[in-house]
C-alpha cells in the first residue's frame, strides 16, 4: 500500500497566514506544510489541502483515479476547494466500516473530539491508522485481529505527535504500535521550531517528519527512529531540563517517575514545585519516591527476582526518599547548585505502585541524580572531615560505582536528570565545593554510560552525545 502525503501540516498550514512568530519565519522551504492529506494507492483520498490536484502534481501524482474521498475532521475557514471530477467528501460513522471496489477496507475509529479516525487494510493485508489533528484514539483505537480478539500492531500511524504524545502513548499501551511500526508526525504546527528541533524532538518519541510530496510504504521498517536506552539531561536551576526529560517519555505509557528529593515538612515553595511537576506528568504515569535506584535498574534483567511489596513503592523496612537532611550540612551543599529541583511527590501518593511487578521493563525517569547525591553523602557522613577521611570517600565511591554498573548493565529505558553546577561560583563552603566536585564526578561517570547526553540551557536542549 502506497501512502503520499499531498500536505502534513495543521489546518491552517505552516506558516500560519499572517503569524510572526519564529517557527512561522524559519518554516521555509521543506519546513513549510499545507494542510493534512494522505492520496492512498492513488484511489482514496483523506482529507483536503489547498490546491489538491497541483500539490498530488508535485508529488508525481494524479486524483484521476480517486474513487472516494473522506474527511477526518471539521474544516474551518473557507471551503476547501474539490477539484472537478472527485466525488463529493464525506465521513464513515465512528464504528462502521466501507470496503472500496479496489479491495481496500476503511473502518472509522472514535476519537476524543470531533472528527473521526480511519483504519485503512490494503488489499495484501497492510494496516494504517490516520488520526485527525489533535485527536487521540476514544478507549483503544480497534487494530486487533478480532476474529482472534487479540491487538495486532499497525504497519503505520499517522498522527498528531507533537500535540497528543498521549495519543501515541494509548495506542503502545494496547499493543496497536511497537517498534515495527512507522510512526509519522501529520498536522505539523508552529509549536515547534521546524528543522533539527522538529526531528529532534519526534525521533525521542519514536516518530519521524517527512516533507510534502513524500510517498510511504506501508510495512517498510528502515526509517523507525532507533531510541537510546539511557539518556542523561543536564542543566542548571530553572533551565527546563525536568520539562525536556518529561518530554522524551511522554509518548510513553506506564512510565515510573522516580522521585528522589523526598518530602520537606513546612516548605511553601517546595510543595509548589512538586504540585508543578504532579499536574504535567501524564496521569498513567506511577511514582516511586526512593533514592534505592540499583534495585529499580535492574529490575528488568532476566532473572532477577521480582520486587517486593513496598520495595519499589516505598515500603515499609525501607528509608526511602528521604530529605536532603534539612538543617544539616547537606542542606548547605546541595544549595550551592540550586539542587532543590522538584520531582517528588508526598510518601504514600503511590503506595504500592509496581509492587509484585516480574521483571518491571516500564521507563524510568530519574529527577534527580543531585538530590540521591546529597542523600548518599549524608548517609556516608560526608561532611565530617573525620569520618569523610576515616572510609566515607570510599563508602560514596562504592555507592556511585554502584549505580553506575546498575545503569550499564540496565535492559530498562533510562532517562535521568541532574544539575550542572560546575560553571556557576565556587561554592564558599567545605562541603559545597565537595558536593560540586562529587556530583561532577557522578555525572561524567553516568554520562559515559548512557547513549545520549543532553545539556538544556535557557529551555534549549544541546546534543552533546547521540
Amino acid at each position: 500500500m502506497d501512502v503520499t502525503l499531498l500536505g502534513t501540516g495543521a489546518p491552517q498550514g505552516l506558516p500560519r497566514p499572517g503569524c510572526p512568530c519564529a517557527a512561522c519565519a524559519t518554516a521555509v522551504g521543506d519546513g513549510a506544510r499545507a494542510a493534512t492529506a494522505l492520496l492512498v494507492d492513488g484511489v482514496l483520498l483523506i482529507d483536503l489541502t489547498p490546491g489538491p490536484a497541483f500539490a498530488a502534481a508535485r508529488a508525481g501524482r494524479s486524483l484521476a483515479g480517486v474513487r472516494q474521498v473522506l474527511l477526518s475532521h471539521p474544516h474551518d475557514g473557507p471551503a476547501m476547494e474539490v477539484p472537478a471530477g472527485l466525488p463529493q467528501p464525506g465521513r464513515v460513522a465512528d464504528g462502521r466500516e466501507l470496503a472500496l471496489l479496489d479491495g481496500h477496507r476503511v473502518r472509522a475509529v472514535a476519537v476524543d473530539i470531533p472528527g473521526t479516525g480511519y483504519e485503512i487494510t490494503g488489499a495484501d493485508g497492510e494496516r494504517l491508522l490516520y488520526l485527525p489533528p489533535g485527536a487521540a484514539p476514544a478507549g483503544l483505537a480497534g487494530g486487533g485481529d478480532r476474529d482472534r480478539g487479540g491487538a495486532v500492531p499497525y504497519d503505520l500511524v499517522l498522527l498528531d505527535v507533537l500535540e497528543r504524545p498521549d495519543a501515541l502513548a494509548r495506542l503502545r499501551a494496547g499493543g496497536l504500535v511497537d517498534a515495527a511500526t512507522d510512526v509519522v508526525a501529520v498536522h505539523v504546527d508552529h509549536g515547534v521550531p521546524p528543522g533539527p528541533e522538529l526531528h529532534r524532538r519526534l525521533a525521542a518519541a519514536g516518530a519521524r517528519a517527512v516533507a510534502d510530496g513524500s510517498s510511504l510504504v506501508v510495512g517498510e521498517y528502515h526509517a523507525v527512529p532507533d531510541l537510546p536506552r539511557r539518556t542523561l539531561v543536564l542543566g542548571g536551576a530553572r533551565s527546563g531540563k525536568s520539562v525536556e526529560a518529561e518530554r522524551r517519555l511522554e509518548a510513553f505509557s506506564d512510565v515510573v517517575y522516580v522521585a528522589t528529593g523526598g518530602t520537606r515538612d513546612g516548605d511553601e515553595d517546595w510543595a509548589q514545585r512538586v504540585s508543578l511537576h504532579r499536574e504535567r506528568r501524564p496521569g498513567s504515569w506511577r511514582t516511586v519516591e526512593t533514592c534505592d535506584l540499583v534495585p529499580l535498574l535492574e529490575a528488568a534483567r532476566p532473572g532477577r527476582e521480582a520486587a517486593r511489596p513496598g520495595r519499589e513503592a516505598g515500603g515499609p523496612g525501607r528509608e526511602v526518599g528521604r530529605p536532603s537532611e534539612v538543617g544539616g550540612p547537606g542542606k548547605d551543599a546541595a544549595s550551592q547548585g540550586d539542587i532543590g529541583g522538584p520531582g517528588a511527590e508526598a510518601a504514600g501518593g503511590v503506595a504500592g505502585a509496581g509492587a509484585g511487578r516480574a521483571a518491571d521493563a516500564s521507563p524510568l525517569l530519574i529527577d534527580c541524580l543531585a538530590l540521591w547525591l546529597t542523600h548518599v553523602m549524608d548517609e556516608v557522613g560526608a561532611w565530617d572531615e573525620e569520618t569523610w577521611a576515616a572510609g566515607g570517600r570510599q563508602a560514596l565511591r562504592e555507592r556511585t560505582d554502584a549505580l553506575v554498573a546498575a545503569v550499564r548493565a540496565t535492559s530498562r529505558p533510562v532517562v535521568a536528570v541532574s544539575n550542572e553546577v560546575g560553571s556557576g561560583v565556587v561554592p564558599a563552603t567545605p562541603a559545597g565545593r565537595r558536593f560540586r566536585d562529587e556530583l561532577g564526578r557522578l555525572n561524567a561517570a553516568f554520562a559515559a554510560e548512557c547513549e545520549q547526553v543532553l545539556l538544556v540551557v535557557a529551555g534549549q536542549a544541546l546534543a552533546l552525545r547521540g
